[in-house]
């Protein structure tokens, strides 16, 4: 099996022990953003294992829109990225 070697670390381990791969990330592409998928995105930005510019290109995002999944989910956790309960945590 080849694994190619790009930039930055090819295992991070989070703060609650969990460790992910830039196999955990959403495929290139994704337009149907749920929950689970945008922390994967913050999680990924966060613990350094996909810088912020790669994340907004791969993903067509914009900084407003990974700025308000990052606020969601530093305030509300999971939950808060879920567009059903917009009116209860904005």
């Amino acid at each position: 099996m080849y694994i190619r070697k790009g930039p930055g670390p090819r295992i991070v381990t989070l703060p609650d022990g969990t460790q992910m791969t830039r196999a955990d990330l959403p495929p290139v592409g994704t337009t149907r953003w749920v929950a689970r998928r945008k922390e994967a995105v913050v999680r990924g930005v966060q613990s350094g294992l996909i810088p912020r510019e790669e994340a907004l290109a791969r993903y067509e995002l914009t900084d407003e829109e990974f700025d308000g999944w990052e606020r969601a989910m530093t305030s509300y956790g999971t939950d808060g990225l879920k567009t059903t309960l917009l009116q209860q945590y904005r």
